[in-house]
Parts: C-alpha cells; structure tokens; sequence
C-alpha cells in the first residue's frame, strides 16, 4: 500500500513550492504548503533547507494564518507576507484579515512588522545592493493615503457593487475592483508610486534595479475591440515617472528581470496568436538606456519561463517544455547561442542562481516525482536532491513513454502510466501483468497550450494508477514541446485536429498486452474537459467520461474572463460564426451515448459555469446516464482539501462503476 492508496494522507503530504536563495547564497528558503491544524484548507510556512544538502530543513515560520512571498533583504533578513497578527500593535492586525509584510532577522528571534495595507500587502520585491523594498497593493481609486477611509465608508453603506469603465472585469476566480493594484516604494512610510494605474498592473510582476532607483513592470493598454497588451515600462521611484521600455503590437511584454549590473532588462515577449498563427513566446533583451532591443531567441522553437540572471550578467537560465520535459537551458546573452543544461525526464520552476554563478537552485518534479528541492551544477547538469519538507513517495507503478502516428502522419508522444502488479512482484514499479491488463484511462491535459511534462497534486494519475488503472496522459495537436508547427495543427481546430491526436494514441496504448481494450474511460479538465466533451458527441468507444470545468456552448467563451483571447483564435462570433460552430461540442449532444460526470466550481470565471449547466441540461433531456458534482464556492480547480478528496472519491466511484462494474458507491460527504 502506498499513500495514493488513502486519500486522507495523500492530502496530508507537505508540498514545496517555490525556493529563494539569500544574497550570500548560504541560506535557500522554501515555501512549503501543508495542511492546517483543522484539515480544512492548507496553509504555507517557511523553511530553510542546506544548499549543501547535510543539514535537515528547519521551519522558520509558525502562525495560524501562514506565510509566504520569502525575499532577502541585503543583509540576509527574510522578508514575507502573513495575516498574523502584529502583538506589539494597539489595535491589533487581527482586526483586519489582510497580509502585512514581516521582516524576520538573520540571525534570528522575533518577525517584526514592516508596513501594512488595508487590503493587504504582495509580492514585495528587494533592491539587491540598496536594499531599497517595492511591494504591491491593491488600493481604492483615489489618494492611497485615505484608502482605509473609503473603504470603511463603502463598507458602512452595505455597499459591495462595483462600477467598471473597462474590461476586463474578472480574473480566474475573483473580481477586478472596485481596488486596483499599485506599487508602493517603502521608505519612513509607503510611498505609492503608481498612483494612475487603473487595471494596469493586474497580474502583472515587477523588478527593482539593484541601486533601487527604478522599477521595471509590465503594465496593460487597452487596445481596439475591449482587448489589451502588456509593454514593458520603468518607473522612477523617487518620483513616480513612467517611460516605456517596450511596446509593439501584437506582443505582451511580461515578467520582467533587470541584470545584476543594473543595464539591461529580460523579459518573455508572447506574441498574440491569430486566426491562422498560434501564439508564440520567447525572450527579449531591452536596455535601460533607451538603445535597441533585441529578440534573444529569434528562429528557436522553444516557449521560455522562469528565467534568471548569471551573477555576471552575461547568461540568462531559463525552463522551456521540450517533449514531455521541462528542461533548463543557459543563454548567452552576447552570442545568442544556447546550451541544454538539465538531461533528466524532470521539469523544473523556479530557478535561483549561486554568486559564484557554479550553482543553479530549483524545484524539481516530473510525472513520477512530485516537487522537490535540489541543487544543479551549471557546468555537467548534474543534479542533487536536497533535504526538505514531503520527501519522496514510493509510487504504485511506473511510468513509460509511448508514441502514435496522427492521422495527417505527425507523431503524438506522452507518457503512460501502468499500475503495479497487485498479486505479482513485491516492488510496487515492477510491470504490469499481461495475464491481467488494466482498464485504460485516457487523459486530456488543460491549456491548450501545456504539457503533460511535471508532477500535479490536482490532477494526480497515481491515484488512478493505485486502483488498478492504466493511465494515458498524451501531449496532442496544441501541446506546447513540440514546436509551433505542432501547436499550428490544431490552431481554430480545436475539436477535430485533437480528436484524431488522441484517438491515435489511445489506440497505440490499447494495442498493448497488458492493457485491456474492453474497459476505457477518458477523462480531462479545463481544455482537457472541452475534449471530454467533444469525444463524447464523437464516438461510444469510452465506458465513462469525466468532464471538468469544460467548455460545452463554445460561444459562451465570449463570457470569459479573457474572451478577447479567444476572438484573436476564432473571430468575432458575429462575423466567423461558422468558425465557433465547428468547433462547438454542443452540437453533438444528441449522440452523447457514454455516461458522464459532470463537474464545475461556480467561482470559476475562466470557464464560466453556464457551460456546464447547459451541458447538465443537454444530458438529462437527452436522457444520459449523468451526474453533476457541482461546488458552489470553488473555482477553476478544487483547492480545499475536503472538496478535492470528494473530487477524487466521486470520480473514482463513478469509473468503478461504468469501467469495472461495480456498484456505485456515493461518497458519505455528498
């Protein structure tokens, strides 16, 4: 037995999540995610783990309300954001639930409060030489110094609308305003240096120079047809003066980076896709002195992330999917040439780099290895496991890769997830036993644009491959890894071109001896429930489909919290209706023969949460063997720990039913 076999300790395993490096390169901190004392959501704390990897992780933080957003002052204080309350304060933070910024010495005792907002204080970021601090906080339109004035007379009033002028108005699952974030430069008091940024920072990450004088971000414009774009600008922070950096059309100038030696800026440069051209990624080098900008990846078909600085400016690292893999690659920023540095099966998020510039710090994960700490040696791409919170997980099978041709003859790879042997070989990764195949559970990833490449405690095929499952999780037409010709094939063809990705490497995965042809399911959330669905309407082959926060009447998309990203794909439903028709599952309703489940999150704003009532609605009139699993107060994912293992119960119950012919079992929660 493994711990995928009991839910309530699946969701008990600590979870790292990011790691910060000290300046002096000695301390690495984590963010480690577990449950709370009353099992009813998580919570994060800080750890410190050895970069050496001798010395066991210590946690440094402890408070009912967590912490998180870990960032080294030039001395080696820890800053972080936490809800805690402030003991040494006359009225007391505990009368407000909003996160405040800490400072926790170097060399130890007591955190001390160093600013707070009425809505909260985040990402707080760190001048590396000046120790100068810049943070975010949502504010109120008007004077940032009465915020907590107007917010107390809205909320005597009784008043919570909001009045919008622009869009967009929601993000995944909560509304923009009526407070819009800004940018606060933290001398004797915070001094808010964007005080007309609107909606201009919304999800948007900042970077300070390390003489503290400027601050660089991506900042939004509206453009024609309510959509917008992201150029690159500087703010002076004595002053609050705004120069754009970059700005083109048709490209979003995001995530920023500034240089140690303070000249130059990086930033990923994403090229809006249209109605023939997928989107596009890659990185930009754009000086702070006004001189030309240049595309540092021009001609190389990789989609560029987490990015860091060489102390001496001289490299950018950076992760990037490549087929099934997210490996870490190392740029010249003056020859343009690139080297792979990571070889192993992982992906890796998060990078830090040492001050000697010899040492890469990361999280590692794969589909066989949730997130872990380690240290890469920047020279041989040797990597090391180092101590921290969670550990490893004996798993219950083992994974392998599998290819198909597609219809129009590209080859569909992805990983292939096979049960362990439960009467056959004491280790839990022996193979699967030919004399008994396993059901097969095919599994559509989200995205589009994404990978099955890394470890996801959401969407978890262990715990399928724990009850006797084969699990399949392909990177079809869209995958990012492959190239843009790849993502190219699918591109307005979201429906047909996946179908036949898919279709071919299930029946590349069915073709195998230790996999029962006779008992299959399909199963996906987000994209991945979109062709849920659209499978359901094309064939009967499936014994069970699962579909989560799917897309159902196409053109409900238009009431998403980004539709202008899908109009740049599809065009304007009112000109190119027969574009969105032809790629609407809800046509095909009346074929639905396979029973599914259905569920959603109304928080959920991305897919908005009409889809699946209008798809309940087609079930049951068209009278399919359905159920809705439906949470009222959870989003695009379940995140609570007692509805995700519901998630799981509901899901498995309901395959057990329709794949191995048990009796369906209702969950005791529902």
């Amino acid at each position: 037995m493994t711990l995928f076999h009991d839910l309530q300790k699946y969701m008990a395993i600590p979870r790292v999540e990011t790691v910060r490096l000290s300046p002096d390169g000695r301390r690495l901190v984590a963010v480690v995610r577990a449950l709370a004392p009353d099992r009813k959501k998580y919570a994060t704390a800080l750890w410190e783990i050895d970069p050496g990897g001798e010395a066991e992780p210590r946690r440094l933080t402890r408070s009912k309300q967590g912490e998180d957003s870990p960032a080294f002052l030039p001395d080696g204080t820890l800053l972080f954001v936490s809800e805690r309350p402030d003991a040494q304060a006359e009225k007391g933070l505990d009368d407000k639930e909003s996160k405040a910024l800490w400072a926790l010495p170097a060399s130890g005792g007591e955190a001390r409060l160093m600013a707070a907002r009425p809505s909260g204080i985040a990402a707080p970021l760190v001048a590396r030489d000046a120790g100068t601090i810049v943070f975010s906080a949502s504010t109120l339109p008007g004077d940032a110094a009465a915020d907590g004035e107007r917010r107390k007379r809205r909320a005597d009033a009784g008043v919570t609308a909001i009045l919008h002028d622009a869009y967009p108005i929601r993000l995944w699952d909560h509304q923009l305003g009526p407070d819009q974030p800004r940018l606060f430069a933290l001398g004797q008091d915070a001094h808010d240096i964007t005080p007309e940024a609107g909606q201009a920072l919304v999800g948007q990450s900042a970077a300070v120079t390390p003489d503290g004088s400027t601050v660089v971000t991506g900042w939004w414009v509206p453009i024609d047809g309510a959509a917008q774009r992201s150029e690159l600008v500087a703010i002076d922070r004595a002053t609050g003066r705004r120069r754009t950096l970059m700005a083109r059309d048709g490209i979003d100038f995001l995530s920023p980076l500034i240089s140690p030696d303070g000249r130059t800026v990086v930033c990923v440069a994403d090229a809006h896709g249209t109605l023939a051209e997928p989107p596009d990624q890659t990185l930009w080098l754009v000086p702070l002195d006004g001189s030309e900008p240049r595309d540092l990846m021009a001609g190389l078909d990789l989609w560029p992330g987490d990015h860091a600085w060489s102390p001496d400016s001289a490299r950018v690292y950076f992760c990037a999917d490549q087929r099934g893999r997210r490996p870490v690659f190392a740029l010249d920023t003056s020859a343009g040439s690139i080297e792979q540095v990571t070889r192993d099966d992982a992906a890796y998020t998060h990078l830090a780099v040492s001050p000697d510039g010899r040492t890469l710090y990361a999280v590692r994960s794969g589909i066989d290895a949730p997130p872990a700490a380690v240290r890469i040696d920047c020279s041989t791409g040797d990597v090391a496991r180092l101590k921290a919170p969670g550990g490893s997980l004996p798993l219950p099978g083992r994974v392998t890769e599998i290819t198909a041709a597609a219809p129009d003859g590209a080859e569909i790879r992805g990983w292939l997830v096979l049960p362990a042997d439960p009467a056959g070989p004491a280790d839990p990764a022996g193979p699967a036993d030919p004399a008994d195949p396993a059901p097969l559970l095919l599994w559509v990833h989200g995205g589009p644009f994404a990978s099955w490449n890394n470890w996801s405690w959401r969407w978890n095929p262990w715990i399928m491959a724990a009850q006797g499952y084969a699990v399949l999780l392909p990177d079809p037409a869209l995958s990012t890894g492959y190239g843009q010709d790849h993502i190219r094939r699918g591109i307005g063809s979201w429906g047909e071109a996946t179908f036949g990705d898919v279709m071919a490497i299930t029946d590349a995965a069915l073709g195998r001896d230790d996999i029962d042809e006779t008992r299959t399911a399909m199963m996906g959330g987000s994209f991945g429930g979109y062709m849920a669905n659209w499978i359901a309407g094309h064939t009967d082959r499936f014994d069970a489909i699962v579909t989560h926060a799917s897309v159902w009447k196409f053109d409900i998309l238009v009431t998403s919290d980004e539709s202008y990203y899908f109009i740049r794909e599809f065009g304007d439903p009112a000109d190119r209706l027969s574009r969105w028709e032809a790629n609407d599952p809800s046509r095909h309703a009346g074929k639905i023969r396979t029973p599914m489940l259905v569920i959603h999150g109304d928080r959920d704003y991305r897919v908005p949460i009409g889809n699946s009532l209008w798809l309940w609605w087609d079930l049951v009139r068209n009278k399919v063997d359905a159920k809705f699993l439906y949470y009222p107060d959870e989003n695009h994912w379940i995140l609570s720990p007692g509805n995700a293992t519901v998630w799981y119960e509901t899901v498995l119950a309901f395959l057990a039913e329709h794949v191995l012919g048990e009796e369906w079992r209702r969950p005791e929660t529902l």
